[in-house]
């Protein structure tokens, strides 16, 4: 008996693009060339570990115990520069693990060559891991790698899910000197394709081949579509700070099926409008089935929680409540049964199980309150042109109160009401009205992120200087000191602190609020300064505890990417500073003023000395949380002052 699979529904315009052709490159599996081994360097790529010498990706249509499979064949063929900087050694197959009708991964070959010997992975080597309820790992690590090895494996899929045809990434962490993807697939598969990134295309090539396909017993003979899509000279895709996943601008081929017509004629077409997709998940098992128990959550959830008349405080009870009461298992929901009342019993759960539950107990209260599907950071971006449900592995809860709108996810411990977990700020989702239908709908992260430091400082007759300083963290900041400090015993706290500057002595640390997520986090404590003078001259270097920004980010001479932090933040530093008639103040730092454009962020420091005394003020501003890469100059320039101002101007003190 014949039959197909199909896994996501999704659409995209069809497009043939059959423009040009080059002379495609070959190579034979276990027998690199003598021109292979020459290699030892990539003139364009420096400082590569390594490069891939030869890839390629074949996915065509074969009959396998007489069912209908998409077959792929890789084969893959690298380069060993430098061992000590190479971390490709171990190879991922990823492949769809569902309970009778998993996809299969054979023929799996990897070899280390060192010239002439040859060392192969053994089959106990090669091991199976579940990633996820649905979703396994094949993996395998390279023995015997050095410098100049040569590393190659081949592996095979048989698949049954034609519409997760999965097209193949050109671009990856290696340079490539040449990358393709051949696809021989019968045309009663109708796919769009995209080609996503910026690098042109070597071979851009098909044609059609007659009466290719055909199964015994049908009167139908498919004819087939033969494409060639090659790139030569790939650069590598660098890892760049404060980036979304470098997934979203890497060079690669996406396939989306459309329509399948089978061998009895009969045309199948799948979901091509948002509102499929809507009604998909109002009705999914996993989505939105698991949307309609506000009547359970009312019953099990406080009776306090819900009295509340005013609309944001009873919300942030309950967010608080969820919060507390439930704890996240690291997985994310997208490819795993969801049982949201079983997770609620449990107290713990895959996120969207919490962010549901959320949902309900919020729906139970009566507010006003919606699911938004997301990608994270260390994805890809969903396509906005048309649906593709695989793109979205995450959700939150959109809740609007009085014209507000609150981004929530109970997943994480320590972020306050209407504070995503910087995983969740991928800038973009779809709001899932099921009411009025979905949209897309911007990610707003919470905007008052604050890192204040106040700190007094007053010199003593033996020339010390003591004081005392606080801090205050609010938003996103305080999310990082919470979890910095999580647990740890007030003295550790204060030695972590200590170890940050060597001059610095910390006592009586209190802390404010470590628990009340609603409330800003605060510290407070004792300090001594032992900074030793060069014999009468004090060169004090002002900023003595750790600024939000503590080093420079951009120290490259250019920018590929897109630049995200995430969040806007702002950063004061007040310090006082009374030298009391045990020394004169020589010099103070010249006052400055640096700010990007179009009002993006501004810096400022003034010295401001009066008798013994030096007021300093430090402001940074950080207003716009995303930048293109043209502006990275601008960044460059920025924190490179801010550094500056931070840790290379001090005060010059002469001792009376």
């Amino acid at each position: 008996m014949l039959y197909f699979k199909h896994s996501i529904l999704i659409l995209f315009l069809f497009v043939f693009t059959f423009t040009f052709s080059q002379s495609r490159k070959t190579a034979v599996f276990g027998e690199p060339t003598s021109e292979d081994f020459k290699i030892n360097s990539y003139n364009q790529d420096p400082e590569a570990a390594g490069v891939v010498l030869f890839e390629s990706a074949k996915n065509y249509v074969e009959l396998v115990d007489n069912q209908v499979k998409l077959i792929k064949e890789v084969h893959v063929k690298t380069k060993v520069f430098d061992i000590s900087k190479f971390d490709q050694a171990t190879v991922r197959i990823p492949f769809y693990n569902k309970k009778n009708n998993s996809e299969k991964v054979t023929k799996i070959t990897a070899i280390t060559h060192n010239g002439a010997v040859k060392t192969f992975v053994s089959d106990k080597d090669i091991f199976t891991t579940d990633e996820t309820p649905k979703w396994s790992i094949k993996k395998f690590t390279f023995p015997n790698i050095q410098n100049g090895s040569i590393l190659e494996y081949t592996y095979r899929v048989e698949s049954t899910y034609f519409s997760n045809i999965r097209g193949w990434k050109f671009q990856g962490p290696l340079p490539k000197l040449y990358v393709e993807l051949y696809t021989d697939i019968p045309g009663n598969f109708k796919y769009n394709r995209t080609l996503y990134g910026n690098l042109p295309l070597y071979i851009n090539d098909a044609i059609k081949s007659k009466a290719c396909f055909s199964i015994e017993g049908f009167d139908v003979h498919a004819d087939c579509e033969k494409a060639t899509y090659a790139m030569i000279n790939v650069p590598a895709v660098k890892e760049e700070k404060f980036m979304l996943s470098p997934d979203n601008y890497l060079a690669s081929m996406k396939y989306e099926l459309i329509e399948f017509v089978d061998f009895n004629r009969t045309v199948h077409r799948y979901t091509n409008e948002w509102k499929d997709v809507d009604k998909h998940f109002q009705y999914d098992k996993n989505y939105g089935r698991q949307l309609k128990y506000s009547k359970f959550f009312k019953n099990e959830l406080p009776a306090s929680l819900l009295s509340k008349q005013d609309k944001v405080e009873k919300a942030k009870d309950i967010y608080y409540y969820i919060q507390s009461n439930m704890n996240w298992n690291g997985r994310y929901g997208y490819s795993e049964d969801v049982r949201v009342k079983d997770a609620f019993n449990e107290k713990s759960g895959n996120s969207h199980e919490i962010n549901f539950a959320l949902y309900n107990a919020l729906d139970a209260a009566g507010l006003n309150v919606n699911t938004m599907l997301i990608s994270t950071r260390e994805y890809a971006l969903p396509t906005k042109q048309y649906p593709v449900i695989a793109d979205f592995i995450y959700a939150i809860v959109v809740l609007e109160i009085q014209g507000n709108k609150y981004f929530l996810d109970a997943t994480d411990k320590f972020t306050p009401f209407g504070v995503l977990p910087f995983r969740a700020l991928s800038t973009e989702g779809r709001l899932m009205d099921f009411n009025k239908g979905s949209y897309w709908e911007n990610i707003i992260p919470f905007n008052k992120n604050l890192h204040y430091v106040n700190m007094q400082l007053t010199a003593d007759e033996s020339g010390l200087f003591t004081g005392k300083a606080s801090q205050v963290s609010t938003g996103y900041v305080s999310v990082v000191e919470r979890k910095e400090y999580n647990d740890y015993r007030k003295d550790i706290i204060d030695r972590k602190k200590q170890s940050r500057n060597e001059s610095l002595e910390i006592s009586d640390l209190k802390i404010e609020n470590e628990k009340d997520l609603d409330k800003p986090y605060k510290e407070t404590f004792n300090l001594v300064l032992h900074e030793q003078p060069i014999a009468d001259n004090l060169y004090l270097y002002p900023f003595l505890m750790e600024t939000y920004f503590g080093e420079n980010p951009f120290v490259k001479k250019e920018r590929i990417y897109p630049i995200d932090f995430g969040f806007p933040v702002m950063n004061n530093y007040l310090i006082a500073i009374d030298v009391n008639d045990q020394y004169k103040i020589e010099k103070v730092p010249a006052n400055k003023i640096l700010k990007l454009p179009e009002n993006d962020g501004e810096f400022s420091v003034v010295y401001d000395v009066s008798g013994s005394k030096i007021n300093i003020r430090l402001s940074v501003k950080l207003n716009n949380p995303s930048f293109a890469p043209e502006a990275y100059k601008s960044l460059q320039e920025f924190f490179t002052e801010l550094i500056k101002v931070q840790n290379e101007e001090p005060i010059h003190l002469k001792r009376i």
